[in-house]
């Protein structure tokens, strides 16, 4: 169909006339398309909704968790296990490896339901003309070239381009991150124009906040821009986070040491002339005995543990791995509306009489001070401010209310600012309002870029007016003095004055009045018109305002920096704008700021270095988010990425973790790893502060759990070397591999956070969980570990020539030894004794806990009959026991050595 193909054709439809478009979509722009038309395009081209995501069934998802090293250990050992007909412990291996898997399948349920969620963003109901008659339908019935009219409070249901406007107002900030709502127009404008600038069109997904307007559909479904957004989320690369990517490592490193040691015991015992079942038998213990069954539950608990404290402190993790990647997070790209600032409109600085004041407070609470020269103004001897400030608060149709404790705008946020003002300088509305009651208003126009009210005072119409520096100051002649006297107007002097706060990133407003009439003329005057306000204006000044930045935002910046982390800002506002917020956040490399134009033009090797010489990215696109957290990743970088908008949302999903504001979009939320209650920049200060803790305490874990799997395999392959009998029985083993390795494990997972967290420079993202500082140690304490036990269990074997009683006697001096180590490298210790200097330390009495618990638990192992009965121990003596703890007790002194090679804190 040539018509059809015509249409589906890419157009520059913002740089078309509205006469063009109608031809080219063949859709009349006074009575929309035809019933016949519509159910032919309807079948051309489908419905307008999200294709949505194939994604994987539930038991395809449970498969994939046993497609992991540890788990593949696992699962022979229990097949070989129960081979040799040794049920219970064949039973607690499978058990362990299912329940990994169950856990790991939880988190992936979780399931990827962004797209779901973009699909509720356009599916709203839409009014449209067809037939000449006007119809309420689904969003989803529209088709291309239907005629949609819009009014305040609408949703915009498809990407439109504008035919008819009347003071047509959008808020974009979703897609485009725009900080405040658009006024829209219907002429063409330049083909090469920013999305965020095409001012002749609205988007699906975008919300009317003020005026009417018509447009013809010219995308639907996966063609709009909230559609292109969803494909990305789609094609963009869903990547591991760093831990599991270290976890993984660690469990391919594991099961190449077990199959290695489950050989070399097999040859050993083999050549030695051993029975083969035997020595198969004893090889299997040794590859039970070197796989940590403990350590993926220590590693989710000590995870699930993170995100309760992060929660705490306003932060939800959706991820669990989430909360160890913000932990070696080295760059942080953040979104600046709402997230950076306040998103609350706020005036800053004022000119008027020709004089510069300084404006106190933030956001929309009326609080703070006009300043002079760092003091309070009188406005009883300032009759231009007073003026200035007057005009902004009478020119509004907005008003503050009190919302739980919070001030908030009803209305345009800009008019909102210009209230609060007002209020800063003493001027109450209600009493000003019956003084020069209202009696015409012009409502603001894109034709007129002004709006305007008439007021009578005293028997006189006064007009006062507020629009831009281009539709003001070419109106005014005189300008009004602090003094009340009036002076004719320095044009060019006002227009300095403007260009010097638009370059602070100040959004700047212009107002005048003007004496229409009095009673004692021959004509009233009641209304006013755009011809009464062509000339002779009294210019009372300007107003300058900006989105601030949040005060705590700026030390969470602050704090980054000292921990070695880059914050990069990212957003859709102008240059200027983004530019004077990043020096007031304290950003670093904020010479220039890239548009996202710049970037598009930019081959590979040029934007990976961009991306390193600039902090401030503005005019960005979706897909230009995703290429710059794409480039940080290919140069190594540890990506967080920020952001609340529908267009931000590929790049959350991309970045190795997503963080979406509380208030923002469902879309973002789904994209994320982690959630931000509070909206605030400063909670992931906090949030990688908790990050790094996890991680210490994770490394901690691995180089407490690993020696001792690594104590029993030396000592397994040390009796077979020496012909003795099996020092450790495999169901002995699993005691302690699943009871006390976890019980004492997992106290660590409560350290408190260390004194230093942000005082260090993140982790080099390619080293290993497993460092050569690590591994020494886990070598060093394995060692030990081995003595002891063997140690202990040759003494025993001499003094009572019973193995049972030996083995009992070997792993209570293991166990000894596991609750003097876990003292030695917790922080209780150390903090105890720097609280009792009078310092503040956060003390956590866990480790103390665990190890009375476990030592109550080692008693019932060793002394009681049914423990003696399923473990195959003997009680002992006092003697044995009381020689079991003390020879336990050396580690410490071999742990402090160790700490000096390798400091796990």
């Amino acid at each position: 169909m040539e018509e059809a193909s015509l249409i589906l054709l890419p157009h520059p439809w913002h740089h078309l006339t509205v006469e063009k478009v109608s031809q080219i979509l063949g859709s009349d722009s006074d009575c929309g398309l035809t019933s016949e038309e519509v159910v032919n395009r309807q079948t051309e081209y489908g419905l307008n909704r999200l294709t949505n995501q194939s994604k994987e069934s539930i038991w395809q998802r449970f498969i994939k968790q046993f497609q992991q090293p540890v788990q593949y250990i696992l699962l022979v050992a229990a097949t070989v296990t129960a081979l040799f007909k040794e049920p219970v412990d064949a039973g607690v291996i499978f058990a362990v490896a299912v329940g990994n898997a169950v856990i790991g399948f939880i988190q992936e349920a979780k399931a990827e339901n962004a797209i779901a969620a973009l699909a509720e963003v356009v599916t709203v109901s839409a009014t449209v003309l067809r037939d000449d008659q006007k119809l309420q339908i689904s969003s989803r019935e529209l088709t291309i070239g239907d005629l949609v009219v819009l009014a305040a409070g609408d949703k915009v249901p498809a990407d439109l381009r504008l035919t008819d406007t009347f003071d047509l107002q959008i808020d974009e900030s979703g897609l485009t991150g725009e900080s405040v709502p658009i006024m829209k127009i219907i002429e063409p404008i330049d083909s090469e124009i920013l999305l965020a600038d095409r001012l002749n069109m609205v988007y699906a997904g975008s919300l009317v906040t003020a005026g009417q307007g018509m447009g013809f559909v010219v995308a639907i479904a996966d063609q709009t821009e909230t559609g292109r957004v969803a494909q990305l989320m789609q094609h963009s690369t869903n990547l591991k986070t760093p831990l599991t990517r270290k976890i993984d490592k660690l469990s391919r490193t594991l099961l190449y040491a077990v199959l290695g040691l489950a050989a070399m015991t097999l040859a050993i015992g083999l050549g030695r002339g051993g029975d083969f079942f035997e020595t198969f038998k004893a090889a299997v213990a040794l590859a039970v005995s070197a796989v940590p069954e403990g350590l993926p539950a220590i590693v989710t608990i000590m995870l699930a543990s993170g995100v309760s404290r992060m929660a705490k402190r306003n932060a939800i993790v959706r991820e669990l791995p989430a909360v160890e990647t913000l932990g070696s997070t080295t760059v942080i790209c953040s979104d600046k509306t709402g997230t950076l600032t306040k998103n609350q409109m706020t005036v800053q600085e004022i000119v008027a009489g020709g004089l510069s004041y300084a404006l106190t407070g933030v956001g929309y609470a009326p609080e703070g001070h006009i300043l002079s020269n760092q003091q309070p103004v009188d406005l009883a001897t300032n009759q231009a401010l007073r003026e200035c400030l007057q005009a902004g608060l009478l020119c509004n149709d907005a008003h503050l209310q009190l919302d739980d404790d919070q001030w908030e705008v009803v209305g345009d946020p800009t008019e909102g600012a210009l209230l609060v003002a007002a209020g800063k300088a003493g001027l109450d509305r209600d009493r000003i309002e019956t003084e020069l009651p209202r009696l015409d208003v012009l409502p603001f126009s894109s034709k007129t870029q002004y709006m305007a009210t008439l007021h009578e005072h005293e028997g006189t119409r006064v007009v006062y007016i507020k629009g831009s520096i281009e539709a003001i100051l070419p109106r005014c002649l005189n300008l009004l003095q602090p003094q009340s006297e009036q002076i004719p107007l320095d044009l060019n002097q006002a227009q300095q004055q403007a260009e010097a706060m638009s370059k602070q990133g100040l959004r700047v407003l212009a107002f005048a009045k003007k004496v229409i009439a009095n009673h004692a003329e021959t004509i009233e005057v009641e209304t006013i018109e755009p011809e009464d306000l062509e000339k002779d204006l009294i210019f009372l000044g300007l107003q300058g305002m900006i989105d601030p930045p949040r005060p705590e935002a700026i030390a969470a910046v602050r704090d980054c920096h000292n921990a070695g982390i880059q914050v990069k800002m990212i957003t859709g506002d102008h240059p200027t704008t983004a530019k004077a917020i990043a020096q007031l956040i304290g950003l670093q490399k904020v010479q220039t700021a890239l548009t996202g134009y710049e970037l598009s033009q930019m081959p590979p090797d040029d934007l990976r270095y961009a991306v390193e010489s600039t902090d401030v990215f503005a005019r960005v696109a979706p897909e230009q988010k995703l290429r710059l957290v794409e480039a940080l990743q290919a140069k190594g970088e540890i990506v967080a990425m920020t952001g609340d908008g529908v267009n931000d949302a590929p790049a959350l999903k991309q970045a190795d973790i997503g963080v979406a504001m509380g208030m923002g979009t469902e879309v973002a939320k789904e994209a994320a790893q982690m959630v931000l209650t509070d909206n605030n920049f400063a909670s992931i200060r906090t949030a990688v502060e908790e990050g790094r803790t996890v991680y210490r305490n994770l490394r901690r874990a691995i180089g407490f759990i690993l020696p001792i799997s690594g104590g029993e395999s030396l000592t397994i392959l040390l009796g077979i070397l020496l012909g003795t009998v099996l020092p450790i029985v495999p169901v002995q083993i699993l005691w302690i591999n699943l009871v006390s390795a976890i019980a004492l494990s997992l106290p660590l997972a409560f350290e408190p956070k260390s004194q230093s967290a942000m005082q260090r420079p993140p982790r080099d993202p390619n080293e290993a969980l497993l460092s050569r500082g690590l591994l020494l140690r886990i070598l060093i304490i394995s060692v030990w570990n081995c003595i002891v036990t063997f140690g202990m269990f040759d003494w025993g074997l001499r003094s009572t020539n019973d193995p049972d009683i030996a083995r009992t006697i070997a792993i209570n001096a293991l166990v000894s030894s596991e609750i003097f180590y876990l003292l030695s490298i917790s922080s209780l210790v150390p903090n105890l004794v720097a609280k009792l200097r009078g310092k503040r330390r956060q003390l956590s009495y866990a480790p103390a806990i665990g190890a009375i618990g476990l030592g109550i638990l080692q008693v019932l192992f060793s002394q009681w009959a049914v423990m003696n009965e399923l473990f195959e121990t003997q009680p002992l003596t006092f003697t044995q026991g009381a020689l079991s703890l003390v020879a336990g007790l050396p580690i410490i002194l071999w742990a402090s050595l160790v700490q000096k090679i390798d400091p796990i804190d």
